[in-house]
């Protein structure tokens, strides 16, 4: 796999932001592949609202976003309404996510699943003021940090390839956890959020009840967190994602561990 754009693409651009998209557009196209059947990628049309590139194969979709600094917590998205309208309907498209260092080599690149997506991991941002040219246009950020570690699979971290097997396998365990009711993938979402930050690999229903308080906050209109933490738990164990050994005990699984991403944000 080449690391590096092709600079010659940029030339005739005045625009930063255009010159990085040519690039960066056409080393997706010609390096990456499908994460979910591993077959090539096709290049949707310019400026096309929903995704930048799609599968023939399996009809996913993909958007690209690119940034030249580290990822960080956040990187900048759209408009909010429309970023929030997708997590809600069937065409959400999966995500790219693509660092490039000052030589113009891709140093990190990420795909995160549609059914990662919640309310949670779009931040709203101020308006736009009454002197701006989209004057009250309203934008949004992806909060990387609110996104389960698993979900952020790495295809290239720093500048190491992944095998493309591993990553069409990941994707394939991961498919498990995707749910359309946005509300019941929050939950789960969130759960699995609380069992990362559990370093044990096996654990006991307090060590998960000791979210409760945050998740009480997270979730203000559920007053049973407990019994909610229990039910979520029975369905990352029937995904395969930990196993229920009795006594209120529970042991991470091999899918677990294997999706369990290590990148660099």
């Amino acid at each position: 796999m080449n690391l590096y754009f092709d600079q010659s693409l940029s030339k005739g651009y005045k625009s930063n932001s255009q010159k990085i998209r040519v690039m960066s557009e056409k080393w997706v196209y010609e390096n990456m592949f499908c994460p979910c059947c591993g077959n090539s990628l096709c290049r949707f049309e310019n400026n096309k609202p929903v995704a930048d590139f799609y599968c023939n194969e399996c009809n996913e979709t993909f958007e690209l976003k690119s940034k030249g600094k580290p990822l960080g917590r956040k990187i900048t998205d759209g408009a909010y309404g429309t970023a929030i309208n997708r997590i809600n309907s069937n065409n959400n498209p999966d995500l790219f996510v693509l660092q490039y260092n000052n030589m113009f080599e891709v140093v990190n690149f990420l795909v995160i699943p549609k059914f990662f997506f919640t309310s949670n991991v779009i931040e709203k941002r101020k308006a736009l003021g009454e002197n701006a040219r989209r004057a009250g246009w309203v934008g949004c950020n992806i909060l990387l940090e609110n996104i389960p570690q698993q979900g952020k699979i790495s295809v290239i971290n720093n500048g190491k390839v992944v095998d493309k097997n591993t990553v069409v396998n990941n994707y394939g365990k991961l498919e498990k956890l995707s749910i359309d009711n946005t509300d019941k993938r929050r939950w789960l979402l969130d759960i699995l959020n609380c069992i990362n930050l559990i370093k044990k690999q096996q654990f006991d229903l307090n060590d998960v009840y000791f979210f409760e308080n945050q998740l009480s906050i997270i979730h203000p209109n559920n007053h049973n967190i407990k019994a909610k933490i229990r039910q979520q738990l029975q369905i990352l164990r029937d995904k395969g994602f930990i196993e229920f050994l009795g006594n209120g005990k529970y042991v991470k699984t091999n899918d677990y561990y294997s999706t369990l991403q290590i990148c660099s944000i």
